[in-house]
C-alpha cells in the first residue's frame, strides 16, 4: 500500500480523505492557499505545503505546484477530492509523467465521461437514453437561441467542465437564453478555465437520482445503489438521501446496471456516479458522469458499509474489488444536509466571515442511529470568498427513513454557528415540511414550496407553548443564580414566583410555576396560556448555548443566545426572541412604543460581500421593475440585482472592480 499520499484539495474533502488515509496508516500531505495558512486540513494532515495566492487559480489549479509538493514531500499518490482538479484529464497525465499515481479514474475515462458534452455524444453512440439536446460549439447568444427554439422551451444551459451549479442556467424564453449564455460562459470560465457550455431541453417536475458505481483496474465494476438528490436551489443540490423514496427495486436494478455499461464501455477504474434524470413514472434518462467521488457519497457509506475513499486508494494501488454486486445490501435510510455559509433570509446569498461560534451535533452511533458531521472548520476559522461556501455536511442513519429525518431535525437543532449566516434554520424547517416527510420530491421543490423564498417561521400555539416553557425555566434558573451571588443585600425568602408572562413576538403568554424550584438540573411543572400542566425537565445551567431536554415528555434542543432583557431561541427553523418578566412588568413593557427600521427602497444595497462585475445603468436613466441594474460576484456565482420597481438612477456610488461589504450602497434612486 502507499505510504503516503497528498492531498490536492482543500476544505471538508480534505479532512474527509486525511481520515480514511490514516485509518490505513497512510501518512498524508495537504495543500493550502494563503487563505487556508490556519485551515483545518492543514493541522490535521502530517505535512503541508504552501503552494500559491489565495485565488484558487493561482494555487489549488495549478497542476505544477501540485506535482512539486509531491516530489518535495516524497507522496507516491493523490486524491484530488472533487471540484478543482479533479475532473482534468490532463491532472492524471501529469502525475503519470512525474512517476505519481493519480487516485482516481484513468485518463480516457474522464475523458469520456468528464466532459458533459463528450460525454453525451459517448452515451448516444452507446444507445443509452439521454435528455434531448444540441452538443456542438454555441459560440454566439444568438446562436443559442435558435438552438433553444428548435428543442422547445424551457432549456437549460449548461457549462462542459462544469458542476455544483457554476455556469447553469435554466432559460424560458429567448431573452432568458440570450442573458444565460453569457452568464453561464462567463461563471463557466472563471470557474473551470473552460467556458464552453451546451444546451438540452430541461425535463419540468423531474427527479434527480444518481447511481454510485465503484470499478477496479482489473475489469469488474459494481453499482452501489442510488442516492436522490432532487432537493436543489439554484442547481445545487442541498438536502441527500439513500436510498431514494421513488425506486423499486425493478428500476434500481435497471439503473445500476445501465450505469455499470456505461462505466464499462469506458473501462472506469475508481468511484464515480452516473446520474439520471427521472420522470414521477420513474422513467430516467442519462444526464451525466461525474469521474470523481461525489459531495454525497456517506450517505452511500452508511447505507453500504462501504468506505468509497478506502476503495479509491486500494484500486488506485491495483487491488481488485473485495466485494462484488451480491455483496452489495442495502441497510437503512440516511440523509444529509449540506451547511453553507449563506442567508436564507436574503434569498441565500452568500455570507463570509469568522465562525465566531461553531459547535456541530456530536458524532454518535447509538440506538440504530448515526450522527456523522464532515466538517472542513472549527470554531475561529474563516469563511473567505474565494471558496464554496460550505461549511459541513451533517449525515443521519437510521433504519427508516422518517426516523433519519427526525434524528436530522434533532442534530440541526444542536448546530449552533454564530458570526456569519448559515442554512440551518432552512434545514431545519425543511425537516419537518410535509411534502418533504412524504417523499413527494421533484427538483422544483424548493422552487414550489418557497415562492417567495425563506422566511422565519412563524411559530404557532403549540411551538409557542414549548418554547414559553424553555425560557421560562432559563429565567428562573438565571434569577435564582443572582440572587445567591455573594454580596446580595437581601437574596430572596425562598418562595418561587407562580405567575410569569413570556413575551414571544408581539405576544405575551401567561404561564404558571405549578410546582417545582429553579435549581439545576430543573424540573418543574408549568401550564402555558391556561393549558394542561405539563413536566419540563433539563440539565441546562446559564452559559449553555443548548438547552436539552423535555416539555411534556417530548426531547427538544434549543440553541440559546442572550439578548437584551432576554434570550433568542432558535428550535425546528424558529427563531424568535423570548422576554420573561412578570404580569405587571409585561402591561407597561406593551405601553413601550415601537421601533421602527430604517427606509431603504431608495438605494440599490449589495446583498452579500462581493465583487463588483459590472454596472448595467447610467446616472439619470430610467429603469422599469425587473431591469438589471448590477452583477455581483461571490463566492465562484454571479449575481443580478434588478430593479424592484420602475425608478429612476439619481446616483451611482459604485464601480467595476469595487469590493463591497454586505448593505454596501451601489446606488441610490429618485
Amino acid at each position: 500500500m502507499f505510504s503516503k499520499i497528498l492531498i490536492a484539495n482543500r476544505g471538508e474533502i480534505a479532512c474527509r480523505v486525511i481520515k480514511t488515509a490514516r485509518r490505513m496508516g497512510i501518512k498524508t500531505v495537504a495543500v493550502y492557499s494563503d487563505a487556508d495558512r490556519d485551515a483545518l486540513h492543514v493541522e490535521m494532515a502530517d505535512e503541508a505545503v504552501h503552494i500559491g495566492p489565495a485565488a484558487a487559480a493561482d494555487s489549488y489549479l495549478v497542476m505544477d505546484k501540485i506535482i512539486a509538493a509531491c516530489k518535495a514531500t516524497g507522496a507516491e499518490a493523490v486524491h484530488p477530492g472533487y471540484g478543482f482538479l479533479s475532473e482534468r484529464a490532463a491532472f492524471p497525465k501529469a502525475l503519470a509523467d512525474a512517476g505519481i499515481v493519480f487516485i482516481g479514474p484513468n485518463p480516457k475515462a474522464i475523458e469520456a465521461m468528464g466532459d458533459k458534452i463528450e460525454s453525451k455524444k459517448f452515451a448516444n453512440a452507446a444507445k443509452v437514453s439521454t435528455v434531448p439536446g444540441y452538443l456542438g460549439v454555441i459560440e454566439t447568444p444568438e446562436h443559442a437561441v435558435e438552438i433553444a427554439t428548435e428543442i422547445g422551451f424551457p432549456v437549460m444551459i449548461k457549462a462542459s467542465a462544469g458542476g455544483g451549479g457554476k455556469g447553469m442556467r435554466i432559460a424560458w424564453n429567448a431573452g432568458e437564453v440570450h442573458e444565460g449564455f453569457a452568464r453561464s460562459k462567463s461563471e463557466a470560465a472563471s470557474s473551470f478555465g473552460d467556458d464552453r457550455v451546451f444546451i438540452e431541453k430541461f425535463i419540468q417536475n423531474p427527479r434527480h437520482i444518481e447511481i454510485q458505481v465503484l470499478g477496479d483496474k482489473h475489469g469488474n465494476v459494481i453499482y452501489l445503489g442510488e442516492r436522490e438528490c432532487s432537493i436543489q436551489r439554484r442547481n445545487q443540490k442541498v438536502i441527500e438521501e439513500a436510498p431514494s423514496p421513488l425506486l423499486d427495486e425493478a428500476t434500481r436494478r435497471a439503473m445500476g446496471e445501465q450505469a455499470v455499461a456505461l462505466a464499462k464501455a469506458v473501462n472506469y477504474d475508481s468511484a464515480g456516479t452516473v446520474e439520471f434524470v427521472a420522470g414521477q413514472d420513474k422513467s430516467f434518462f442519462f444526464l451525466e458522469m461525474n469521474t470523481r467521488l461525489q459531495v454525497e457519497h456517506p450517505v452511500t457509506e452508511l447505507v453500504t458499509g462501504i468506505d468509497l475513499v478506502e476503495q479509491m486508494i486500494r484500486v488506485a494501488y491495483g487491488e481488485k474489488l473485495a466485494m462484488s454486486q451480491s455483496d452489495v445490501k442495502l441497510t437503512g435510510w440516511a440523509v444529509e444536509s449540506r451547511i453553507y455559509a449563506e442567508d436564507p433570509y436574503r434569498n441565500f446569498l452568500p455570507s463570509i466571515g469568522r465562525l465566531v461560534r461553531y459547535s456541530p451535533p456530536e458524532e454518535k452511533s447509538e440506538d440504530g442511529v448515526t450522527v456523522r458531521n464532515d466538517t472542513g472548520v472549527v470554531e475561529g476559522s474563516e469563511i473567505s470568498m474565494f471558496y464554496d461556501p460550505m461549511i459541513a455536511k451533517l449525515i443521519t442513519h437510521a433504519p427508516t427513513r422518517l426516523e433519519a429525518i427526525e434524528a436530522m431535525s434533532e442534530a440541526l437543532d444542536a448546530f449552533y454557528v454564530d458570526g456569519i449566516q448559515h442554512n440551518v434554520p432552512f434545514l431545519t424547517s425543511l425537516m419537518s415540511h410535509p411534502r418533504w416527510r412524504a417523499g413527494t420530491l421533484s427538483t422544483g421543490f424548493i422552487v414550489e414550496e418557497y415562492p417567495d423564498g425563506f422566511a422565519p417561521a412563524v411559530p404557532g400555539a403549540e411551538a409557542k407553548s414549548v418554547l414559553a416553557a424553555v425560557a421560562l425555566t432559563m429565567e428562573t434558573l438565571r434569577r435564582e443564580r443572582l440572587d445567591h451571588l455573594p454580596g446580595r443585600l437581601r437574596p430572596h425568602t425562598g418562595a418561587v414566583r407562580e405567575h410569569w408572562s413570556v413575551k414571544i413576538g408581539k405576544d405575551y403568554i401567561p404561564v404558571r410555576i405549578a410546582e417545582g424550584y429553579p435549581a439545576a438540573p430543573i424540573e418543574m411543572d408549568v401550564s402555558v396560556d391556561g393549558g394542561d400542566v405539563v413536566t419540563v425537565a433539563s440539565d441546562w445551567v446559564p452559559g449553555d448555548r443548548l438547552w436539552r431536554g423535555t416539555v411534556g415528555g417530548r426531547r427538544v434542543v434549543v440553541q440559546v443566545r442572550p439578548v437584551t432583557s432576554g434570550y433568542r431561541l432558535d428550535w425546528q427553523g424558529f427563531s424568535v426572541v423570548a422576554k420573561v418578566m412578570t404580569p405587571r412588568t409585561a402591561e407597561l413593557e406593551a405601553l413601550m412604543p415601537e421601533k421602527m427600521p430604517p427606509d431603504t427602497s431608495k438605494f440599490l444595497l449589495c446583498p452579500m460581500p462581493g465583487l463588483v462585475v459590472s454596472i448595467a445603468v447610467a446616472e439619470g436613466q430610467e429603469v422599469k421593475a425587473g431591469e438589471a441594474l448590477a452583477i455581483v460576484e461571490a463566492m465562484k456565482m454571479e449575481n443580478v440585482l434588478r430593479a424592484e420597481r420602475d425608478c429612476v438612477i439619481s446616483q451611482i456610488k459604485a464601480k467595476p472592480g469595487d469590493s463591497l461589504a454586505v448593505d454596501a450602497v451601489i446606488m441610490e434612486f429618485e
